[in-house]
């Protein structure tokens, strides 16, 4: 605004040199959504409300601790024993947060839909009518990545429906999210028959915004639940416990057999578990086996919680233009299923192309993600992770900064103003990495005038068009190496 000129003197003006510049919008951001112990933060519920949480002591702040997860024990002929989990009291988020930080995930969302009391349900997790689960996120931003381990634990139908609302979520409602999925019995191997776990979760998909999903297959073999966590309050039935210790107590001790029994019969009644678990685990291994089996099964996880702790730690020590593959996860001993390159083949480049990223094992790198695909793998566009990230980082980043052009009058000064404001942008993404050109030039190219990408229709109906071209990074998903004898020339 010009200046009045009223009284004699000097007067000052300062023009701005350079154009505002835009600013890269968080990456690495996942939503979880499931159930925790508690919902507090300073005595106020926070159920259904997205927090954000940082850490893992501040998750124990808001949400809670783990869930008591039970087992029924029973007598088997070939294995002297067997435990079956009580799918009442099993719930994955817990766990899968653990798994998370311990893949170097930092910064989260969290939307806690229900304690541990009545088991997993669907309508928990998303229902539009009462605003439970996944919509409570329509109206937080930040978060790029939508998790939930939960989702597996429900009825088969109801978990391919809970996916397809959590991609429609991704690509439809927000446009700005990546949905990680984990496959429905991903702990089982295949089966290739019309029973196949693979065949099932990707007929469950649907064909809709396939390009906003990833997902990974098997589960994979923890080191999240530590010995001391597991004893016999694990046990739902104690009346199924007591006689293998009996039996194993009789076989070891003979005659002074009844002094153990006695601290056997104990576990029943409100005693001190503590003293009471320690003598059993010092006394009969077999209680020791069964504890460990318990704590074995605990630690078999879906792998989406550790994978959304891989893209964050991708992302903050390379860029979101770096697939998350050929990188070791963390507390992790082993995949549920040994894939081989051969098993591979179907799984990544099926006829459908709804591809499912492997974990694998390879000798002496230990447990490595080796997959890099959204589900649309027949898309030249949308085919890699990265790919899709990385433009919807750019879409989100150049669309905050545009908004301050809202208003402004549709001329050729405010159009080279908002070019300037997107070729730096850009240009810093190249330099980066994440756009591919020997020269900017080659990286991106901005346009928006008259002319070129506005009529004096839309000038008139108050529209600017903007046009940005990208040169997208993608990995090298195949490397081919050709080898060739020659003629001796010395």
């Amino acid at each position: 605004m010009a200046q009045v000129l009223a009284t004699p003197g000097v007067y000052i003006e300062e023009k701005s040199a350079f154009p505002s510049s835009a600013v890269q919008v968080a990456t690495a951001v996942p939503a979880f959504v499931g159930y925790t112990e508690k919902a507090l933060r300073s005595n106020k519920s926070i159920l259904n409300k997205p927090t954000r949480v940082t850490s893992l002591g501040e998750f124990h702040l808001y949400f809670g601790g783990a869930p008591k997860t039970t087992f029924s024990v029973a007598a088997d002929e070939k294995t002297g024993f067997a435990v079956s989990v009580d799918a009442a009291s099993k719930f994955n988020l817990y766990r899968s947060m653990r798994l998370f930080f311990a893949n170097g995930g930092s910064l989260c969302y969290i939307v806690s839909v229900g304690d541990y009391s009545n088991g997993v349900s669907a309508k928990d997790l998303n229902d539009e009518a009462t605003e439970s689960g996944i919509p409570t996120l329509l109206k937080s931003p930040e978060p790029t990545m939508l998790v939930i381990p939960d989702a597996v634990l429900l009825e088969e139908n109801d978990c391919a429906s809970l996916q397809q609302a959590m991609l429609k979520h991704c690509g439809a409602d927000t446009n700005s999210r990546i949905a990680i999925l984990d496959v429905y019995n991903g702990d089982q191997p295949r089966t290739y028959d019309e029973n196949d776990i693979i065949t099932k979760s990707r007929e469950g998909l649907g064909n809709n915004f396939l390009q906003w999903g990833a997902s990974y297959y098997p589960y994979v073999n923890t080191t999240i639940v530590g010995s001391d966590e597991v004893d016999f309050s694990n046990v739902s039935n104690i009346d199924g416990l007591t006689p293998l210790l009996d039996a194993e107590a009789d076989a070891i001790y003979g005659d002074d057999a009844q002094i153990i029994k006695d601290v056997v019969a104990k576990l029943s009644g409100d005693n001190d578990a503590l003293s009471l678990h320690q003598t059993l685990l010092a006394k009969l291994p077999i209680y020791k086996a069964i504890l460990g089996e318990i704590k074995n099964h605990l630690n078999v996880l879906p792998p989406s919680g550790g994978m959304a702790g891989v893209i964050s730690m991708v992302d903050g020590t390379v860029g979101v233009f770096k697939s998350p593959a050929n990188v070791s996860m963390g507390s992790v001993v082993s995949p549920t299923i040994n894939l081989t390159a051969k098993d591979q083949e179907d799984l990544n480049l099926p006829l459908s192309g709804k591809a499912i990223n492997a974990i694998r094992t390879f000798p002496g790198k230990g447990v490595l993600v080796w997959g890099a695909r959204t589900l649309d793998g027949n898309s030249q566009d949308w085919r890699y992770i990265s790919v899709r990230r990385t433009v919807t980082m750019i879409e989100q980043s150049l669309k905050i900064a545009s908004e301050s052009y809202v208003f402004q009058p549709n001329e050729v000064g405010t159009w080279v103003n908002i070019k300037g404001t997107m070729n730096n942008f850009l240009k810093d993404q190249w330099k980066q990495g994440a756009l591919a050109g020997s020269t900017p030039e080659d990286a991106f190219s901005v346009d928006c005038g008259l002319g070129s990408t506005m009529t004096a229709v839309d000038i008139l109906d108050g529209i600017m068009r903007i046009t940005v071209k990208l040169a997208v990074t993608r990995p090298a998903e195949f490397i081919v190496i050709t080898f060739q004898q020659q003629m001796q020339k010395s």
